[in-house]
């Protein structure tokens, strides 16, 4: 297939690019009293608003021939039905099997994959059940109060996220942690919290060789051996998220208590399947269900939805749109949520390890700018921090705003000052200020003459920054589940456009074979092999040497 940069789309948007791109905003709204309506979309409780791009109906209409000429269509139909579109790995992509509340077959290999999918969530139902209803005791005898997920990456993002999300649909009776880092400060931290007895521990590794994951999981082991005094404990407050039986069963874990994934899941994709075991149990299986039900709703709107209204399809465009043509590097999630504080965390993993990619489907080096940067944080206190580089700063970041219309937890004014600075500053980045406007605002200051001229270039503001703000009702289960897929099905988009595979992740391998290399020399056990300069002048400062 040609390059994508030599699609007709491509050159078209090029040119058309090279003609709007010093239109400012302001001058569109002011003359366009329907440009809400136009760039706007409702789905279900959430309505998404993308009025304030630096795009026109022509720039809409060319992005959208782009995704044609991208075939994305295709590509959607060939995910859903089970094809193996992850080619470096030869396996499918199928998280959407997860969350398929239809339960209609998709087939892999020739098996229909629903009924192990449905056996989990049963497995899953259950357990949670019984841990939520303190049937489940520990080993003396005492009902669970605490439960610590051990994982890293997409076993502990996703689960961590969500359970922060919905945390006013939670148990009242469990505690939840989730340990993720290696650093001994983490898992000491937690464990100071937690009593032996009243413990369970899921230790999610598909493998159970991950090694973060699976120190994390020996100390754990370690720190609840010492306190209860038998082997036979460890069945009793450790559970696995797993397909190694062997290791699962070597550890301790009755194997009756493993709960499984399939090798068309992947990580960051993860959370809808067993890796949500914490989320089951927090909220409860009707929860857990409501927030599957939202994805597969979004993934009904994706698969079945024309182009020009098909919400995934339409903020991956604008993110093509601004990353090879504006040349905009990062993308950044203004989170107008406390309980969506951990979104930006999660959707950096999802784009970046998804779309951090140079070579194309064809093995070439690709010939355009793929993913970006995506960071961000709560946006009333962001406006307190980093605001200031993307009002006047020197680069064009796009934003994502996401707010809540109604409060989990009303009190005062405090949801209406929320939300009038979440509106304000998409409008501030959208419109900014002109220097007639600035000097109108001194003088009626009373300042005038040098001083006011000296401080003048200060106060102006250029506008013109890109903002997507996404408002829904209230954070449900439901809504949750519809955000989280809406924003993996634009990653998957942009990975077609850019003809790249969106889901390996073979870049975080040659660091993990470094350290294995390096450990042993780090404690001692063998010499400082082959390495650089730097990377032996750091061993040997670590080693006292």
């Amino acid at each position: 297939m040609p390059s994508t940069t030599q699609l007709t789309a491509w050159q078209a948007l090029s040119a058309h690019h090279n003609v709007i791109s010093s239109a400012h905003m302001r001058d569109w709204f002011s003359t366009d009293s329907d440009r809400f309506n136009r760039f706007s979309r409702r789905f279900g409780d959430i309505l998404i608003d993308f009025s304030k791009h630096r795009m026109t109906d022509e720039t809409l209409n060319l992005l959208l021939d782009l995704a044609r000429e991208s075939a994305v269509p295709v590509w959607i139909e060939r995910m859903f039905s089970g094809a193996q579109i992850n080619h470096t790995e030869h396996r499918s992509v199928l998280h959407v099997a997860l969350r398929n509340r239809s339960n209609q077959p998709i087939v892999v290999d020739g098996q229909d994959v629903m009924p192990e999918v449905n056996r989990v969530l049963e497995q899953m139902r259950r357990f949670s059940e019984q841990i939520r209803s303190g049937a489940w005791i520990g080993f003396t005898g005492q009902r669970i109060r605490t439960v610590v997920n051990i994982g890293i990456g997409g076993s502990d993002l996703g689960p961590k996220m969500v359970c922060e999300a919905l945390a006013p649909y939670g148990d009242a009776n469990l505690t939840m942690h989730f340990v993720s880092s290696v650093d001994g400060s983490h898992i000491s931290h937690v464990l100071s919290e937690c009593n032996p007895e009243t413990t369970l521990f899921i230790i999610a590794s598909k493998t159970f060789t991950t090694q973060e994951t699976m120190t994390n999981a020996n100390t754990a082991r370690g720190w609840l051996l010492a306190a209860l005094g038998d082997e036979a404990a460890i069945a009793k407050h450790f559970v696995a998220v797993s397909t190694n039986t062997e290791k699962v069963r070597a550890f301790g874990i009755d194997t009756a208590n493993m709960f499984e994934f399939w090798d068309w899941v992947g990580g960051r994709y993860s959370l809808w399947s067993a890796i949500g075991l914490p989320i089951a149990v927090y909220v409860g299986m009707a929860n857990f269900t409501a927030l599957l039900e939202g994805g597969h709703a979004m993934d009904q709107h994706f698969r079945q939805t024309p182009l020009p209204d098909n919400l995934p399809v339409i903020l991956a465009l604008l993110g093509v749109w601004y990353g090879d043509f504006f040349a905009a590097d990062s993308h950044v999630m203004l989170v107008y949520d406390e309980y969506l504080r951990s979104l930006p965390a999660y959707l950096q993993q999802l784009d970046m390890e998804s779309n951090g990619k140079s070579i194309d489907r064809q093995g070439l080096p690709v010939t355009r700018v793929t993913g970006p940067v995506v960071w961000g944080g709560l946006g009333s206190n962001g406006q307190h921090a980093f605001y200031q580089l993307l009002h006047q700063g020197t680069h064009l970041v796009p934003s994502d705003f996401l707010a809540p219309v109604n409060s989990q937890d009303p009190i005062g004014d405090h949801h209406a000052i929320l939300l009038a600075n979440c509106l304000a500053q998409s409008e501030a980045f959208m419109t900014g200020k002109t220097e007639a406007e600035a000097r109108a605002e001194l003088a009626s200051k009373g300042m005038d003459g040098a001083e006011l001229e000296a401080l003048l270039p200060y106060k102006v503001f250029a506008g013109n920054r890109p903002s997507t703000t996404l408002l829904y009702q209230r954070l449900t289960p439901s809504v949750l589940g519809s955000l989280i897929a809406l924003y993996e099905h634009k990653v998957f988009v942009q990975g077609i456009i850019w003809n790249i595979n969106s889901f390996d992740q073979w870049g975080v391998e040659l660091g993990k074979q470094l350290a294995n290399n390096i450990l042993p020399e780090l404690k001692g056990e063998r010499p400082a092999g082959a390495h650089d300069s730097s990377t032996l002048g750091l061993i040997g400062y670590c080693r006292g040497a």
